[in-house]
């Protein structure tokens, strides 16, 4: 005879299974109506744990999780992700503990996952990173009391600790440097709108530009992508008060620049100045080499894992501010052409 499963369950009680797990294993999440009712269909169609699961019960699962909503084939070609992942690697491997990784569709994917790796007791914690502006999973991290690391600048919003970068600081910094070389028409290309820390981004870029008397300035939202930095970088090309310097939110979209700078006849950086958000093999590799934020990711991810572990392990530590990015200036940068040239 078959042996009933939570899926079942979850089935005839028309909820999640996210949802049978929580009310079998007396976690909050579900409320006590929808909770009697997943018992009761449990009871009814004899569903019992297993003796394994059972024995586990109040064991640690010496697992973190990293859940990302965002294309998986974008996680294959852009670096950040994988130097971070890492650093959190190699913290976590020295104690033993693993790592899950979770690549979803969406935000409501992002956040059924969660409450499914906690609710099964896969995860001890969990590392949130790409915050939103609006972030809805911090209120579901705080109901299922989840350790939690945010990967982003502290916020009012939850009390969690965060590991973080001055992402205003580095950006004020290339539009200083671009100003000194002489360039007056200086846009950006950024990433994804809903993230907080592009908005940080973007507006720190349009204090830096107004601050030195430049203008309305020009910025263009993407998804990170080379495809999306490669349109971005035609359509401020085709302008007729094009940039004559560009920065980019990640070394991806400033390399498809390049790409696209050749195909229209624009000399980089003769004509176009281009400076890469993030510094990697990738900005090397090309020619002219790639002016670029520099800042060290994989201590990133290892400071992550670290803040991370102390909370579950019931500490409360402070929030972790990196060392600030460092411009390391390439080939792709150097003053605009004279007016009229």
């Amino acid at each position: 005879m078959k042996r009933p499963t939570i899926g079942e369950i979850a089935a005839r009680a028309g909820v999640s299974i996210g949802a049978v797990s929580y009310a079998l294993n007396g976690r909050p999440g579900v409320s006590s109506e929808t909770r009697k009712r997943i018992l009761d269909i449990a009871n009814e169609i004899g569903w019992r744990p297993s003796v394994a699961a059972r024995s586990l019960s109040g064991s640690r699962a010496h697992s973190v999780g990293l859940v990302l909503a965002r294309p998986a084939d974008t996680l294959g070609v852009e670096p950040f992700f994988m130097r971070f992942i890492a650093g959190l690697e190699r913290d976590l491997s020295q104690r033993r503990i693993g790592l899950l990784l979770q690549i979803v569709e969406d935000d409501k994917a992002a956040i059924e996952a969660m409450r499914l790796c906690w609710a099964e007791r896969r995860v001890d914690g969990m590392v949130i990173t790409d915050l939103w502006s609006q972030d809805t999973r911090l209120p579901v991290v705080e109901e299922l009391q989840m350790p939690a690391v945010l990967v982003g600048r502290p916020r009012g919003d939850t009390r969690l600790p965060a590991v973080w970068t001055d992402d205003w600081a580095a950006v004020v910094s290339v539009v200083d440097y671009l100003v000194a070389l002489g360039h007056r028409r200086i846009a950006r290309v950024a990433g994804l709108p809903v993230l907080d820390h592009t908005q940080v981004r973007i507006e720190a870029f349009r204090e830096a530009v107004l601050g030195h008397g430049l203008g309305d300035p020009q910025i263009a939202e993407t998804d990170y992508t080379w495809e999306e930095g490669a349109r971005a970088t035609r359509a401020l090309l085709s302008r007729r008060d094009r940039p004559t310097a560009i920065m980019y939110d990640n070394d991806l979209m400033a390399v498809a620049a390049l790409n696209v700078a050749q195909e229209m006849g624009v000399v980089v950086p003769g004509e176009l100045s281009i400076v890469a958000g993030d510094d990697s093999q990738l900005c090397v590799l090309v020619r002219p080499a790639l002016t670029a934020l520099s800042w060290d990711i994989q201590a990133y991810g290892a400071h992550t894992a670290r803040v991370l572990l102390d909370v579950i392990d019931g500490r409360s530590p402070e929030s972790h501010q990196e060392r600030p990015a460092r411009l390391v200036v390439r080939g792709s940068t150097g003053s605009p052409p004279p007016p009229g040239g």
